[in-house]
């Protein structure tokens, strides 16, 4: 009987420090860009075609669900054919996605019609609707593009760079976080309008399937058992010529991957970081426009300095710090303060705002990488893919629930809305020194 309870986790892939990161962090950057350009105008374009607050909370969470069911299946692909192969499949699809979103923006206006819901009120519909609710949907099925990043990056790490280059990853996100936005607002004043803006995500999309496709596989090609004597030219004809024998390779179920050491318990971890990350993210925007008064503009702003901050602490602070702190101690460290950041923010005071901006993102920049590594090497080399894409959707999970109940709380509740968010985030700070004992058993296996 095969024992999938210890992966070989603290195994370095062949191929770690061989292939340069440069190409994985560009795509990271490319599709965080092409998807944070349509942010401050998807509420937009929901209204202009005749939805309402809770068709915007639907087309938000369509690629959530969608991708909860997707990430899985792309990700165990990616052990079975390979990173690369995957990776193509899924920015294709986030490809088509953009260009029925230009389809949606170039139907004729039609009139909509409500479907009446117990309780909740009417949810308004229309064609142009249907089309976008299609292109989310499509995007999210093949929405892999952050699960196999991160296996494709696992893959080519080693172990003592592992936290270093997830804090790289982390950073190249929030880069794209930073630009994006501001990409949309010059675009979206020509005379296009919206159009320009998903004109310009559509070319990006396209331009990271150009660069995918130049990028050298990071997985070796595996082989479940041996090749039989005389059929050599099996071996001649695999497409990539470098293979080590692994047994068991291929797709690996949602039971194999519980009955991994210690993943279930890092699951439930990722899951609970999503759900306080999207209470935040549904309500704080709520707050500021309606509470604090501030305009679009001064929104933008605030996320954008958000994710500048965070740039510097995973990319020049968390590299100098990677090597003195472990994983584990940075995952608690970051947990603390990101949960200060979040009390903070319940604040109608700015000064303490921005105080809650430097706790957000310093916190959230030393902890997310350094939780990431953890996973990656709980993961091991054969389940890399399937491990990655089951963490992708359970956070799925915790954004469909985070985005739906978040905006519920928010109207009950109000600001007092990101105590939940602080109080998750010291739930997990508690279970966290867990970690301690995880990554200490990892690194006597290796």
């Amino acid at each position: 009987m095969k024992n999938t309870k210890y992966p070989s986790a603290s195994v370095t892939s062949p191929l770690a420090n061989q292939i340069p990161i440069f190409p994985i962090l560009l795509v990271n950057f490319i599709g965080t860009l092409g998807y944070s350009i349509i942010l401050p105008f998807l509420i937009i374009l929901v209204l202009k075609f005749g939805g309402n607050e809770m068709t915007y909370g639907v087309v938000g969470a369509t690629y959530s669900f969608f991708q909860l069911i997707g990430a899985p299946i792309l990700g165990n692909w990616s052990d079975k054919y390979g990173r690369k192969k995957i990776l193509l499949l899924s920015q294709a699809g986030t490809f088509v996605a953009w260009i029925f979103f230009i389809i949606a923006l170039l139907m004729p206006e039609t009139s909509g019609f409500d479907i009446p819901l117990p309780i909740l009120g009417a949810f308004a519909m229309s064609l142009p609707l249907g089309v976008l609710l299609l292109a989310r949907a499509l995007d999210g099925i093949t929405g892999g593009n952050v699960s196999v990043a991160n296996a494709y990056l696992a893959d080519v790490t080693s172990d003592k760079d592992r936290k270093r280059n997830f804090g790289k990853m982390a950073a190249s996100a929030n880069i794209g976080f930073i630009v994006g936005p501001a990409f949309a607002g010059v675009l979206g004043g020509t005379a296009l309008n919206e159009l320009l803006p998903v004109i310009a995500a559509a070319m990006i999309s396209l331009a990271a399937i150009f660069v995918i496709a130049f990028m050298p596989e990071s997985k070796l090609c595996t082989i479940a058992k041996p090749v039989d004597e005389g059929k050599i030219k099996k071996v001649f004809g695999q497409e990539h010529k470098e293979c080590y024998k692994m047994a068991g390779a291929g797709k690996a179920s949602f039971g194999d991957v519980l009955q991994l050491k210690n993943i279930p318990f890092i699951l439930i971890l990722y899951f609970l970081i999503f759900l306080a990350f999207n209470f935040f993210y549904v309500a704080f925007p709520v707050h500021a426009v309606q509470g604090l008064k501030w305009s679009l503009f001064k929104l933008g702003m605030f996320f954008s300095v958000l994710s500048l901050i965070m740039v510097c602490v995973q990319g020049p602070i968390l590299s100098r710090i990677s090597n003195k702190f472990s994983d584990s101690t940075l995952t608690l460290a970051g947990s603390v303060i990101l949960a200060i950041g979040f009390f903070l923010f319940t604040s109608m005071n700015e000064v303490l705002i921005f105080l809650g901006v430097i706790g957000f993102s310093f916190g959230n920049g030393i902890m997310w990488p350094s939780f990431l590594s953890i996973l990656s090497k709980a993961a091991g080399d054969k389940y890399q893919g399937a491990v990655q894409g089951y963490a992708s959707s359970a956070g799925s999970l915790a954004s469909i629930i985070g985005l739906v109940a978040g905006g519920v709380v928010y109207g009950l509740v109000g600001v007092q809305t990101f105590l939940i968010s602080g109080i998750l985030i010291l739930v997990i700070f508690g279970l966290s020194f867990k970690l301690i004992s995880v990554e200490n058993s990892y690194e006597a296996a290796s």
